[in-house]
């Protein structure tokens, strides 16, 4: 019957209606710079797998041409730990030039955030637009400094269909480094009113050398799509076009930068910081995590420095290792360097990190910058030590006082109790000693060996405290007693408040604790073990 009950209760839970969930509707665009009269999808995605529909599209007609609307159903997936969602694509053409907005679009009672696009003139008609298949190369920008950022730009048209075999070998230069921005991008474009199909592809240059790059022309080759007699589509003839050759002039390293800085020719650069938990509450032996950013538009994570070190005599440092990131936008790479590490206060009082200054060439306005972090002071408070109850002078315990004098009347009782029973035993015949309660100092001592050499920074750690405890001294003073024991210290620490801790070899801790005085153990400590022969 039991089995039965909770069946039928598992069926009612079920049966209830679940909480709603908040659901959004986020709105996104596959390009936010583009010319007159090409395409681009507009997405709108939801988590709410139960919406039908479509979005209403009449609030676009002013400013695009709206195309398709397809909707893609994605279902969850255990593996990579993704939700479900519903995703509406809607294929847009500007009709007009300038900063357009894609206003709020809704579907069911959700509604889209709005979305602002750059919309560039087209440019003039060539003669090459009359080819079936033409390549167009273009650089945003006629010269840059050596080691900064130059986008190139590729795109096929076609007014022809190609299959999927196209062949775009990336330019080859001894002089640059070239960084592809992303995947192909595939959209269509109208040209002296025929519609066309675009293949663009990007690129990041950053020459390495000062004076004129010449950028060589590009081959593209692919094969059209014909028809048989029945109207099947074959393969059809190979068409390879080459684009125009351009070239770059490279500037040199500006007079007035430092020598002694990092070259860092970039659009804009902001250095951030963050702490957990708060340095403001610090105190000795308490770790705090200090993550710095530096975060570049126009150079690649690679080519940012590492950041000053910020040592302090009252802290111990234990940095990780940095992560560098890069992310693809319209206007190139942005990377990123972040580096984080764990600081240890080591005494207490008054501790100041020096400030962080990064030197800097902003190549949109074309001058130097600092970009900086004041320095942090912050007083780090005493360790914590266990709460004990002390009466102060000249003030009146709180409350009444029957019940203090009612414990201490019954810690009278069982002291004159626990006396009177200890007397009465010592007539009697002796017994075996029981052992003391608690572990032993040899127990403590097999604990801490058993995990030093298992190599266990935690158990070592939680052994360690617990043998410091049964000692006259405590670990502190015995550091700076003993060296090896406090470079042993610092090692075990540096693998609790880092990554490095699956690395720590706890050989060097287990040899120091045992060179002390008496291997370890405290002094006149005896294991508590029961006479041979009772008397």
């Amino acid at each position: 019957m039991s089995r039965l009950y909770a069946f039928l209760l598992s069926v009612l839970a079920l049966a209830l209606p679940l909480p709603a969930v908040a659901a959004v509707l986020v709105a996104s665009v596959d390009r936010a710079r583009l010319a007159v009269g090409e395409s681009f999808e507009l997405s709108l995605e939801t988590g709410d797998v139960t919406l039908f529909g479509r979005p209403d599209t009449a609030p676009l007609e002013a400013d695009f041409h709206v195309g398709d609307v397809r909707q893609v159903n994605r279902p969850a997936s255990i593996a990579d730990d993704r939700a479900a969602s519903t995703r509406w694509i809607v294929s847009l053409v500007a009709l007009g030039s300038g900063t357009l907005t894609i206003p709020a679009l809704q579907v069911g009672e959700l509604r889209s955030q709005p979305i602002v696009v750059q919309v560039l003139d087209a440019p003039a008609a060539t003669s090459a637009s009359a080819a079936p298949v033409f390549i167009e190369a273009s650089l945003d920008q006629e010269q840059v400094y050596v080691q900064a950022q130059a986008v190139l730009t590729l795109r096929v048209y076609h007014s022809v269909a190609l299959y999927d075999d196209s062949l775009f070998a990336p330019p080859e230069l001894s002089d640059a480094r070239v960084e592809p921005l992303g995947p192909r991008r595939t959209y269509e474009k109208v040209i002296n009113g025929v519609r066309h199909g675009v293949i663009e592809t990007r690129y990041a240059l950053y020459p390495q050398r000062s004076g004129e790059l010449v950028l060589p022309a590009l081959m593209f080759t692919a094969t059209t799509v014909a028809s048989d007699d029945n109207g099947r589509p074959r393969p059809g003839t190979q068409v390879r076009v080459a684009s125009a050759s351009l070239s770059l002039k490279v500037l040199p390293k500006p007079g007035l930068y430092p020598a002694d800085a990092a070259w860092l020719p970039a659009r804009s650069l902001s250095l951030s910081e963050t702490w957990n938990p708060a340095p403001e509450t610090a105190s000795v032996g308490q770790s705090l995590t200090r993550t710095l950013t530096l975060e570049a538009d126009g150079l690649s994570s690679a080519q940012l420095p590492p950041l000053p070190d910020g040592a302090v005599d009252a802290m111990r440092r234990y940095p990780d290792q940095p992560r560098l990131d890069d992310q693809h936008t319209e206007r190139g790479l942005v990377g990123s360097r972040q580096e984080r590490e764990a600081l240890v206060p080591s005494r207490p009082g008054r501790s100041e990190l020096p400030a962080v200054d990064i030197v800097w060439w902003n190549t949109r306005e074309d001058h130097l910058e600092h970009t900086s972090l004041p320095a942090r002071a912050f007083e780090v408070q005493p360790a914590a030590e266990p709460a004990s109850v002390t009466s102060l002078p000249g003030r009146a315990l709180p409350g009444p006082l029957w019940p203090w004098q009612l414990a201490t009347a019954l810690l009278s009782l069982t002291t004159l109790l626990g006396f009177g029973l200890w007397w009465r035993a010592r007539s009697r015949p002796a017994v075996a000693r029981l052992a003391a309660a608690g572990p032993s100092a040899r127990g403590l001592l097999d604990d801490l060996k058993r995990a030093c050499l298992n190599n266990d920074p935690q158990s070592s750690r939680q052994a360690l405290d617990a043998w410091a405890r049964q000692q006259s001294e405590t670990l502190a003073q015995m550091a700076v007693r003993h060296p090896p024991l406090s470079d042993a210290l610092d090692g075990l620490n540096g693998a609790l408040y880092s990554e490095a801790g699956r690395y720590w070899q706890g050989r060097r801790l287990w040899q120091a604790v045992s060179s002390l005085p008496n291997g370890g153990r405290p002094a006149g400590a005896e294991e508590s073990l029961p006479p041979l022969y009772p008397k």
